[in-house]
């Protein structure tokens, strides 16, 4: 595996050309899971009191840990400790060079090593959007003690009938299929040009360039590249037996779950419905859909979307 990494010295001249960027930004390294026994270095804000409880926000594609900056300043003052991380490949966090280097698995495991093995945090809440769905209710299924509380926003976990055969031509449908396609071959990647896809607003340049700022290289986009990939367009999608266990944990879990969805969102706008309708902790919390936001609700509408979340969370204790 080749990786590629941002050094600390240019990783601070980006951070301080974003004015509203939180503070506390560091690095982690957690074990690449490649032959070679390399590791990865995991960027992340971890911000507020090191004793005190955790929130840890978890951010899909194509953003990195800047999507949540109003959501954690938002936390540490209620009196949280901020775990923020980039996945891996997205930010600032390393980026192997190769589409296929990128699975499921792996984002699970590394996010799983630098949560549980590196932090050694438990009693979390964790807050998912987008991607960080996927990967989060994963981690918090698979591993107990580790979460408390589940706040999803704009994301599900993949599902499928194991009793469902499937077909000897197995074919990707539905409407990302395009979308895959197109991030697959197009010469060139620039994630922040997405912007306007999964926002109803229009973004401020000081919004986009947040965006781009981590990618002042071509090359340093393949980790959002990757993730367009991995979107389960086939039925044989390898990431529907381990979502599939996720679910069986998930559906007898009784701590508190809470959906913040937004009407506007066109990339998961029902990813709230099995989760409510299944998940015990679900039930009587008052799960919303906001008005006004699309995918990116934390740019669309961050105001509603933060007060949504901190009037849930309370302060810490």
């Amino acid at each position: 595996m080749e990786i590629l990494r941002i050094s600390e010295a240019d990783a601070a001249d980006i951070l301080r050309g974003i004015d509203d960027y939180p503070s506390g930004s560091r690095f982690v390294e957690v074990a690449a899971g490649d032959d070679a026994g390399q590791r990865l270095r995991v960027h992340l804000v971890d911000a507020g009191d090191a004793d005190a409880p955790v929130i840890v926000f978890l951010h899909g594609n194509p953003s990195w840990s800047y999507i949540w900056r109003h959501q954690i300043a938002a936390a540490v003052a209620a009196g949280y400790r901020v775990i923020a991380p980039d996945l891996v490949g997205m930010g600032l966090s390393d980026k192997p060079t190769v589409i296929t280097d990128y699975t499921v698995l792996r984002h699970v495991e590394w996010m799983r090593a630098l949560l549980v093995d590196k932090l050694e945090l438990s009693g979390a809440t964790f807050v998912l959007h987008d991607w960080g769905g996927v990967i989060g209710m994963r981690i918090a299924a698979e591993n107990p003690g580790l979460v408390e509380r589940l706040v999803i926003s704009n994301t599900g976990l993949p599902w499928r009938d194991p009793a469902e055969p499937l077909a000897d031509d197995v074919e990707a449908s539905g409407p990302f299929v395009d979308f895959q396609e197109f991030a697959r071959t197009t010469p060139e990647w620039q994630p922040w040009t997405l912007l306007p896809m999964v926002m109803v607003t229009e973004p401020s340049s000081e919004v986009a360039h947040g965006y781009h700022a981590p990618y002042p290289d071509p090359s340093l986009t393949i980790g959002s590249r990757a993730f367009t990939q991995l979107l389960p367009t086939r039925p044989d999608n390898p990431m529907y037996p381990a979502c599939n266990a996720a679910w069986e944990v998930l559906d007898v879990w009784t701590k508190p779950v809470l959906t913040i969805f937004s009407d506007k969102d066109a990339v998961a706008p029902d990813g709230w419905k099995p989760i409510v309708a299944r998940v015990p902790g679900a039930t009587d919390q008052p799960h919303v859909i906001l008005e006004g936001g699309g995918h990116f609700l934390q740019e669309d509408i961050g105001e509603a979307y933060t007060e949504a979340l901190t009037s849930w969370l309370g302060a810490a204790s």
